[in-house]
């Protein structure tokens, strides 16, 4: 057999069969490989969903090393980008005697930034915990090995200090900075212009295209592949990218750099602090016009008269501070560049805050000490179609989620695929053997008061059948943070509180303790592996349509109504339909894997539409019935069939 094609190496009689345990040939990877080496073939686009178990990173990978060229794998998270990076691509290359140079690169919000670590001045920080979590980092950032903020142990994901110790493309000096040779980032950058695969993740990917779409260079190096891991993803991401977003984060990053840089190189001028204070006040006062913390709303929604009088006075306080860092800019790299940043966000604010474009939804979302002012495109399909038609580059878009009901009709529709090859390859493991959808009788509405009381009610004796072991996912903060003080006083087991702790530290604690219960939120709904019976129970607290009032959602909403389409059935249910089928894919991760899938919402089976996602979900034998969950969980033997109606 050819030892140039995927099929011999994913055959029984590959060397694989011998060096990976448990590797056996499987007939979908082969066919997803194959289609994959004909993309490259014919530089084309392939939109493949391959259901979890048939190995699509194999799949994937093997064409792509094998082919010569130069590539670029992008992935939905960090996690998957190191398991590629650390696992796979190591193996195989080993394994396949090539001598392929691989490079890990993520955006640079995920490198220290030794400047700005080294420099820090302690009377910006708000809070002594930012001030042991920077010391922290500054005692473990020499023993990493990429300089990655995930290398750093016991600092919070949402700790203040990674502001501090990270660069922004605003903020970086680039050559100019002391530390150019030994940045990591830069270390970073170099070993990929020169790498044949490059491992990045879908925020890099649409950084560097904005990028060389405004001819302003580019990070990554051209490829000839392109493979789009967890590609359910890029929809999003892209009208992110396309989009433009201010942020009053982006002005207290300035406030907080301009007076560090001040306090370094002109501690004579004292102008500066009492203008940065008034734009800061500027700031929360155009917070407080804009109404309370978790509120989104359409731009136009905001009173007239008070936005004019705050964005007015906050003009004046940023012409001051422009004024005063020109004074000053010739003193150091990082107040020139302090001077820039701040007439770019002067152009920025004035662009976000004007009369909305027809092709752009104008909308804010306000934080309980921050906001953000969007202009999101309505849609991405003609501008993002255009560049592949461009790149005279090979395609392929792969996950394991990205049809509803056998159809690719709204992956295809978001990003004008229209010409795209679709393949769709069924997962190989035994669900109807070894999984159980349980949708319980009984629970409200999911817009009663009362809702999530219910269904803390209903899980517990299946989790406690299950000795935990549960991932339990809800659609809103405020639904896990009640369901976890009511398990907390009702539970036996550890439980695993999204926001906690480090993401990656609160999922191999998890694993450790062995009968814990995580509680997350939608980042725990996708992207997150644990395999045996560490995991046997994934319970949704609810359907997660989004909310009839969502600005984003309301405007798409009435471009499909223009185009003859219905909102619901062509937008807000495949859209739902994908996250549901995302949250239960973290239950069967393996061939042995077992257990139950709870799905607490009755609109799944009270609603016509709820056939949409039973249709969508893998072939799992299906109840409303507690005693059979229970019986299920305690002897693993194979019950009747009975139907999500009973």
């Amino acid at each position: 057999m050819d030892k140039t094609k995927s099929e011999y190496w994913l055959s029984q009689d590959s060397p694989f069969a011998k060096a990976l345990a448990g590797f056996s040939p499987r007939e979908s990877q082969i066919e997803l490989a194959k289609a994959i080496e004909e993309a490259i073939a014919d530089e084309s686009i392939l939109v493949a969903e391959a259901g979890t178990g048939i190995g699509k990173t194999f799949a994937y990978l093997i064409p792509a090393l094998l082919c010569g060229k130069k590539i670029i794998v992008s992935t939905g998270t960090k996690t998957l980008q190191d398991q590629l990076y650390l696992r796979d691509i190591p193996t195989l290359r080993e394994t396949m005697g090539l001598p392929a140079k691989i490079s890990l690169l993520k955006g640079r919000s995920n490198y220290i930034c030794l400047h700005r670590l080294e420099n820090i001045d302690q009377q910006l920080f708000n809070s002594k915990a930012a001030i042991k979590d920077v010391q922290q980092i500054k005692r473990q950032v020499a023993k990493t090995r990429f300089g990655e903020i995930s290398e750093i142990s016991n600092v919070p994901d949402n700790s203040s200090a990674w502001y501090y110790v990270t660069s922004t493309v605003d903020n970086c000096l680039g050559s100019d900075c002391e530390y150019f040779d030994d940045c990591y980032l830069v270390k970073a950058r170099r070993k990929a212009m020169t790498a044949d695969m490059v491992v990045i993740n879908h925020h890099l990917l649409f950084a560097d295209i904005m990028l060389k779409e405004g001819d302003m260079g580019e990070l990554l190096p051209d490829a000839d592949l392109m493979v789009i891991d967890e590609a359910h993803q890029i929809p999003e991401v892209a009208s992110q990218f396309m989009g433009e977003r201010f942020s009053s984060r982006q002005v207290t990053e300035l406030i907080n750099d301009s007076i560090s840089e001040q306090l370094a190189e002109a501690k004579e001028v004292m102008e500066l602090q009492p203008i940065c204070d008034c734009l800061n006040m500027g700031m929360t006062d155009l917070r407080i016009v804009m109404g309370e913390s978790s509120t989104r709303a359409a731009w136009d929604s905001i009173d007239k008269a008070s936005l004019a009088t705050v964005l007015d006075y906050i003009n004046k306080q940023f012409a001051l501070l422009e004024q005063q860092l020109e004074t000053m800019a010739g003193r150091s790299k990082g107040l020139e560049s302090c001077w820039n940043r701040c007439q770019g966000l002067m152009a920025l604010l004035q662009l976000v805050t004007k009369s909305g474009d027809n092709d752009f939804i104008h909308w804010y979302e306000v934080f309980s000490q921050s906001f953000s002012i969007y202009l999101t495109p309505l849609s991405i399909a003609d501008e993002f179609s255009e560049l592949l038609s461009e790149s005279e580059q090979a395609w392929v878009f792969t996950s394991a989620t990205l049809s509803v009901n056998g159809r690719f009709d709204l992956f295809a529709e978001q990003l004008g695929l229209s010409d795209a090859r679709q393949l769709m390859l069924e997962s190989p493991f035994p669900y109807h053997d070894n999984a159980l959808l349980y949708v319980p009788k009984g629970l409200p509405d999911p817009n009663d008061a009362d809702y999530t009381e219910a269904v803390v009610t209903a899980a517990i004796p299946v989790i406690e059948q299950n000795q935990g072991r549960t991932f339990f996912l809800f659609t809103s903060h405020r639904a896990l943070r009640i369901a976890s003080e009511l398990l907390a006083q009702q539970l036996a087991f550890p439980l695993f509180v999204q926001g906690e702790m480090p993401k990656d530290q609160l999922l191999r604690d998890f694993v450790n303790h062995g009968n814990g219960v995580l509680l997350g939120t939608y980042s725990f709904w996708e992207g997150v592996d644990v395999r045996g019976t560490t995991l046997s129970c994934v319970i949704i607290d609810k359907l997660p349509f989004q909310s009839p009032d969502d600005p984003v959602s309301r405007a798409r909403a009435s471009v499909l109504r223009q185009q003859g389409k219905q909102p619901f059935r062509d937008y807000q249910l495949p859209k739902s339909v994908l996250s549901v089928k995302q949250g239960a894919g973290r239950l069967i991760r393996d061939n042995d894997d077992f257990g139950v899938v709870m799905i607490c919402d009755p609109r799944i089976v009270a609603r016509d539409y709820g056939r949409i996602f039973l249709a969508s979900l893998p072939p799992m034998q299906r109840t409303r019935n507690e005693q059979t969950v229970l019986s299920f969980l305690e002897h693993m033997h194979e019950i009747p069939y009975e139907t999500v109606n009973d």
